[in-house]
């Protein structure tokens, strides 16, 4: 007989409602504060898999998509009835703050039920708190003026980062923040037209977008000032869209 369960959590973030989006619906957005490797398929019916290293591939679909406010996925019962699912409400408090709230649901099957219970509501806080910590020192991120809908959105990033309408890992990315200085790098990861990765020698970008939104996000590794490296990317976004 399975044992049904609910785990309610909520914390505030010094991040806006779109930052909170891309840590928790993109693959590595999660990466960032989660455990094991992550893969997300956006738009509902899509799929989130997580992989930890050889030996295990857990696999969700997303029932519901509604950036930047409400994620949910759920994986398939097991022969036992067995299943989990996440839910992520996302609501802006004003002032670049945010709460969110995580729903862990699920049936818990098999004789250790109870002991895995326990360990859900040990480390559903764990990483939540952990999600907060990288939102708030961590993850930083641009956002344009919205757009008339998703293709005039992503036509105007393609065209800015050099690459053809065609975009695939591994093709050549030419882009002038500063207006005068190129920079150059490659397409790490793309799920378009929701998401683009773009690595250079000392960045990782992350461009994510939904309807007429468009935005960037940057883990830096050089030493550079963070709210500067934010104040450029806005005036490039700026530029794009002019």
């Amino acid at each position: 007989m399975g044992h049904e369960f609910e785990i309610n959590q909520e914390i505030q973030v010094d991040a806006t409602p779109e930052q909170v989006w891309e840590a928790i619906a993109t693959g590595p957005g999660i990466d960032s504060w989660f455990m094991g490797r992550n893969e997300v398929q956006p738009g509902e019916g899509g799929t989130v898999r997580m992989h930890m290293g050889e030996t295990f591939m857990g696999e969700s679909t997303v029932t519901a998509w509604e950036p930047p406010h409400r994620l949910r996925y759920q994986s398939a019962p097991g022969e036992d009835g067995a299943f989990m699912a996440f839910e992520f409400l996302v609501e802006g408090r004003g002032k670049g703050t945010t709460t969110v709230r995580l729903v862990h649901s699920g049936i818990l099957g098999g004789d250790s039920w109870a002991d895995e219970y326990d360990a859900l509501r040990k480390g559903d806080p764990l990483y939540l708190r952990t999600l907060g910590v990288y939102l708030t020192y961590f993850a930083s991120s641009a956002w344009a003026q919205p757009q008339a809908d998703e293709a005039t959105a992503w036509a105007g990033v393609i065209g800015a980062l050099g690459l053809s309408t065609e975009v695939s890992e591994g093709d050549a990315v030419r882009f002038s923040l500063d207006g005068s200085t190129e920079t150059e790098g490659v397409v790490d990861t793309v799920l378009y037209p929701s998401f683009i990765g773009v690595r250079t020698d000392d960045a990782l970008y992350r461009f994510v977008g939904g309807g007429g939104m468009i935005g960037v996000g940057h883990h830096l590794f050089a030493d550079v000032d963070e709210k500067e490296a934010v104040q450029e990317w806005q005036a490039w976004l700026g530029r794009v869209f002019a």
